[in-house]
């Protein structure tokens, strides 16, 4: 992997047929009602130059799950056991996921969840790759593997997002060429046909692709890496431990162990801080990234918003109005001119991303691991008293509290704090990863581009990356049964954070895994599409999870691992605890699979893509398709 330089030729040619590629010419889009263009991509897809754009643009999609306010990966997440919706000042929130997440519901707002940008831009995105392998033979290519680098990656696009799907959504339609006509008679795919024919096409690219491309493009090692979730999502696992190897034994890769990048020489942080700055992620050194979205303030076509990640998952602190000990003065204040700027420190959150009891407190087992280390993991007492009126309080005791850690925090008095001012600790009060989240122009204590206060600029994200690997493979043995081999694949990832080895390869179980995962992947992995995965591999086996209990398909909706364990770990939806606008965290078996938007079914007026159990709509479902349509 030697050569680094983004290719920003490619970004800038993707702007030109960028409404090409997302409509699909002068037709009517399938399974949403966007407006269309009149270009032809017969005629614009003729070149090298255009298929490569054509290839980057497809990429420049998949950043969007990581931006902006309410970034889509969030609802990922707080349809699992490590977050919850955070945002308790307003009522319609995915917090009551019975009431609130229903086909006719706002599914793709900030203020509400973002489901349906999911389906959308998950058939944007096979559409994309549609249009691309349809007119591939339009091109004159120098020789067979420039024209097959091409196609795996169209290939590799279309298996992502169609992974997606199918664990978002179950079975939905599946469409394999370019639409030269409005289409109205989709019907549904089953799940396994779907991964089945990802699984070939992902094959087939595995052979052409190369590790030795430009950062931000489609590697070899992103394409195993793919294959091998398909694989396991499948019930392969002889497959699955064959592609994880094709990727940790390749050479190109491996965990970074040793200090590196632009923050190297900053003693009072480890690697794992190296690992996630900005300006460390696309280096020719970082021997872990797979695969990376690229977004950047300098470069053209940067998202308008950037990833706001500091407002997505830093609490809510500057206005939860926490007040000194004897509650004479106001604690701390988020100006950004002050002494001590805590704002420009950790971001100015409002907490929607709020990390349950069990992310962020009790799989932190050993107080050696670097991801949870002082100065990387924050907790509210380790912010400190900032407000200025302090330095000159007559009061002697307050006074000395200026620049100190703040005090008084235990739960009592935390309760205290925030009730009696009609507030809440949902919002305002939990730990986070600081290392993740701190994203700022630069990597220093400046305003972002867009924001002052900053709330998370533009940055490179890792979307695939070689610790997870290692846990993919640790899966597969785990499901063949060969828990030692598991145990060690978990442990390359707990060394590299220093965190203590697991020594009993006996007490291995996917909760193992699922904990080392909540650890490492934090905002990185689609929480919800890997655990609604592995509740099918429990069905589609039968083998008992650690919880005693067996799944089966004919009762997925009804009964499944998924449900089972964020009951088990997230305390909010257990206890359904209420939020101050008097909205109970609630959850479902049946939210193992999201509602299909019922704008999606009333355009398919000659057809029937079926809708999940558990929503209006299910009733009319015809049976799935068991063959490539």
């Amino acid at each position: 992997m030697t050569k680094m330089n983004i290719t920003y030729k490619k970004i800038i040619l993707f702007v030109a047929l960028a409404v090409l590629l997302s409509a699909n010419g002068c037709k009517k889009a399938e399974l949403d009602s966007e407006l269309l263009s009149k270009l032809e991509p017969q005629t614009a897809l003729t070149s090298v130059a255009a298929m490569k754009a054509a290839i980057a643009g497809i990429g420049a999609n998949v950043r969007k799950e990581f931006t902006g306010d309410m970034a889509p990966i969030v609802t990922e997440s707080i349809f699992s056991e490590v977050a919850v919706d955070g945002t308790t000042d307003k009522s319609t929130q995915a917090q009551d996921m019975d009431t609130r997440v229903t086909p006719d519901a706002n599914l793709d707002n900030p203020d509400f969840n973002r489901i349906g940008f999911y389906w959308t831009e998950g058939f944007r995105g096979v559409r994309m790759a549609n249009t691309v392998i349809t007119y591939i033979d339009n091109v004159t290519f120098k020789d067979e593997a420039e024209k097959n680098a091409i196609l795996g990656a169209a290939y590799f696009y279309r298996a992502y997002y169609y992974y997606r799907l199918v664990h978002q959504f179950g079975d939905v339609p599946l469409n394999l060429k370019d639409i030269t006509a409005p289409k109205l008679d989709y019907y549904s795919t089953r799940r396994d046909v779907i991964l089945k024919k990802m699984q070939e096409d992902l094959l087939f690219a595995e052979k052409w692709l190369k590790d030795n491309v430009d950062r931000g493009d489609v590697t070899k090692g992103a394409c195993s890496h793919l294959l091998t979730k398909v694989n396991l999502a499948l019930g392969d696992f002889d497959a699955a431990i064959t592609s994880a190897n094709n990727v940790i034994n390749s050479g190109t890769y491996s965990l970074m162990r040793n200090r590196f990048g632009s923050t190297a020489g900053d003693a009072t942080k480890n690697v794992i801080w190296d690992l996630h700055r900005m300006d460390n992620k696309a280096i020719a050194t970082n021997r872990e990234a797979l695969f990376l979205t690229i977004d950047r303030e300098t470069l053209q076509g940067a998202t308008d918003l950037g990833s706001q990640v500091m407002r997505n998952c830093v609490p809510a602190w500057h206005f939860a109005n926490l007040k000194t000990p004897s509650g004479a003065t106001q604690a701390i204040v988020d100006g950004v001119n002050v002494e001590i700027p805590l704002t420009l420190m950790y971001g100015r959150g409002i907490g929607r991303y709020r990390g349950t009891a069990y992310s962020t407190k009790n799989i932190w087992t050993d107080n050696t691991d670097y991801r949870h280390a002082p100065g990387m993991w924050m907790n509210m007492t380790d912010l400190v008293y900032n407000n200025p009126a302090l330095k000159t309080s007559t009061n002697a005791t307050e006074k000395a509290l200026y620049g100190k850690p703040l005090v008084d925090m235990t739960p009592a008095n935390v309760n205290n704090m925030f009730l009696n001012k009609g507030l809440d600790t949902i919002r305002h009060f939990f730990g986070w990863p600081h290392y993740k989240t701190f994203i700022n122009s630069t990597n220093a204590l400046a305003v972002d581009k867009y924001w002052t206060p900053p709330r998370g600029t533009n940055t490179d994200w890792y979307i695939f990356r070689l610790a997870e690997t290692y846990l993919l493979r640790a899966e597969a043995y785990y499901w063949k049964g060969n828990l030692a081999l598991a145990m060690a694949d978990i442990n390359q990832v707990r060394s590299r954070a220093n965190a203590a080895l697991l020594t009993d390869a006996s007490a291995i179980n996917i909760g193992t895994i699922l904990d080392e995962r909540a650890r490492e992947l934090y905002y990185e992995e689609p929480r919800k599409t890997e655990l609604t995965r592995i509740a099918y591999i429990f069905a589609i086996t039968g083998k008992p999870a650690y919880n005693g209990k067996t799944y089966n398909l004919a009762s997925f909706s009804d009964n499944n691992f998924f449900y089972d364990r964020i009951i088990e770990k997230n305390d909010f939806y257990r206890n359904k605890v209420p939020t101050v606008m008097g909205v109970n965290f609630k959850i479902s078996p049946y939210h193992v699979l999201w509602p299909v938007p019922a704008a999606a079914q009333r355009f398919n007026t000659e057809g029937r893509i079926n809708q999940n159990k558990g929503y209006s709509g299910y009733e009319s479902n015809v049976p799935a398709l068991d063959k490539i349509p």
